[in-house]
This record gives C-alpha cells, sequence and structure tokens, in this order.
C-alpha cells in the first residue's frame, strides 16, 4: 500500500488538472521547502485538506487574527512579560 493512499484504496489514479502558471509557480517553490518529497505529495496533501479540513475557525476568530497581524505590522503588540508588567501582575 502506498504511504499516501488513503486507508483501505491502494490504487493510485491520475488526473489532469490545468492551473495557471502562477499558482504552479508558487506550488514549485513551496512543495519542497514544506518538506515534501515531491510536488504530487504536497498537491494530494492540499486534495486531502480541502476534502476533509482538520480545523475551521469561525469568521470572528479570522476577524480577530486578521486585526491581531494588523497591530503587529502597527507595531502596536508588546510581549507577554511586558504586559505582565504593566498589568502589575506576577510571572
Amino acid at each position: 500500500m502506498s504511504a499516501d493512499a488513503d486507508a483501505g484504496d491502494d490504487r493510485m489514479e491520475k488526473i489532469n488538472v490545468r492551473v495557471p502558471k502562477s499558482l504552479l509557480d508558487r506550488i514549485d517553490e513551496e512543495w519542497e521547502r514544506r518538506g515534501y518529497a515531491n510536488k504530487s505529495e504536497a498537491i494530494r496533501d492540499a486534495l486531502r485538506d480541502w476534502v476533509d479540513p482538520s480545523v475551521t475557525l469561525s469568521e470572528e476568530t479570522l476577524s480577530d487574527l486578521a486585526e491581531s497581524r494588523e497591530q503587529t505590522e502597527r507595531d502596536e503588540t508588546v510581549s507577554a512579560e511586558e504586559a505582565r508588567e504593566r498589568l502589575g501582575l506576577d510571572g
């Protein structure tokens, strides 16, 4: 059984997918950097995540994360140690 085949099905099927060159260029830049052995393995993993997402974040959480990134970019964040010091809390 192939290591990257889904449990219970050891057959690998070939599909033909057309993608914009700009997307393929990004995939080529990422698969090895992310530790995949090859591009096909990376794409299979992405397809598995698409059909069975591991985590779904709420719109509120996504909004909070976006706000947090913006605050970081504006240098409006402090370390946990600095926050405890400002609030007079013991670490």
